[in-house]
């Protein structure tokens, strides 16, 4: 039979829902594609070769992945991939009930930037404040920004379109209202989503299952427990370039090895006492540096 190409939805305990241009089947890997891809995941794009008489399908083949979201490992050692070929990770906050809060905020737009995978920050319930000083806050720092209303459908064409025909992860903190905004972009989205979610947190050894669900000709990846992917094992020397303003800065302190905390001659704190970088920015840097610094390394 003919091999067809398909994009992997969700893993089944040994088998994998994949999504072809004929309809979703269910594919087990050959014993080749397990030796050369130690972890096959949702979002990967494979070749699959039918069963002639309706079985499972089995995947040939996995093509390279042009990015990859991953996680640590139990105890910090070692990474494990939970999905790929991502757009782009959207990061929702809300202005007011709940407050935001920046620093969260921060450290999951660092967790994209580590994966190297685009992200970009929706201020929800702009119905009940505007939140202009979080929308400068994110622009300054490099980010596209969508202002929305679940309520009132305020800037929900704009982010419709943002993730049209393309694979994004959505997440935020509790009480941002990513349900009731999920479910205006697409009616019924969010009770299918938290349907499968509960399921997948039974009964898994693995503590982050994701799961792929249609959107708009694209994806969204449902990823359960994505706050807790973590900084995945980042040097603690690389941390400031997951600082998109920072970037342009480093390598320009008057010490090489500056760490962007107290040390003299620092431009990083120089911007900051400029305007130029938002002063909560770099206290969120300094404590997510304490963090990476405070890791057990690989060898440890």
């Amino acid at each position: 039979m003919t091999e067809v190409a398909g994009t992997v939805l969700e893993r089944d305990g040994a088998a994998y829902r994949v999504a072809t241009a004929d309809g979703e089947v269910r594919a087990v890997l050959s014993g080749k594609t397990k030796r050369d891809v130690p972890r096959v995941v949702v979002g990967d794009r494979v070749t699959l070769l039918p069963d002639p008489v309706g079985g499972l399908a089995t995947i040939t083949d996995v093509a390279p992945r042009k990015s990859l979201l991953e996680r640590r490992v139990p105890l910090g050692r070692g990474t494990r991939p939970i999905a790929a070929n991502i757009d782009t990770v959207f990061v929702v906050t809300s202005n007011c009930d709940p407050a935001p809060v920046p620093q969260l905020i921060d450290r999951l737009l660092v967790v994209a930037e580590a994966n190297e995978i685009p992200a970009a920050v929706v201020i929800n319930k702009v119905d009940l404040d505007p939140g202009i000083w979080l929308e400068e806050r994110c622009r300054k720092a490099g980010y596209p920004v969508f202002r929305t209303s679940a309520r009132t459908g305020a800037g929900l064409a704009e982010l419709r379109a943002a993730m049209a025909g393309r694979e994004s992860v959505v997440t935020g903190p509790s009480g941002a209202g990513k349900s009731s905004l999920l479910n205006a972009l697409q009616p019924g989205l969010t009770l299918r989503t938290g349907e499968l979610s509960a399921k997948l947190r039974r009964g898994r050894n693995t503590t982050v299952s994701a799961l792929m669900l249609p959107f708009e000709g694209g994806y969204l990846v449902d990823t359960p427990g994505f706050n807790e992917v973590g900084l995945w094992g980042i040097e603690p020397r690389e941390l400031a370039s997951c600082f998109p303003e920072f970037r342009p800065l480093i390598g320009q302190c008057r010490f090489q090895d500056c760490r962007h905390v107290s040390e003299p001659g620092c431009r990083i704190q120089e911007a900051v006492a400029a305007g130029v970088i938002a002063p909560d920015r770099l206290e969120s840097y300094r404590m997510l540096l304490e963090e990476t610094e405070a890791e057990p390394r690989d060898w440890e």
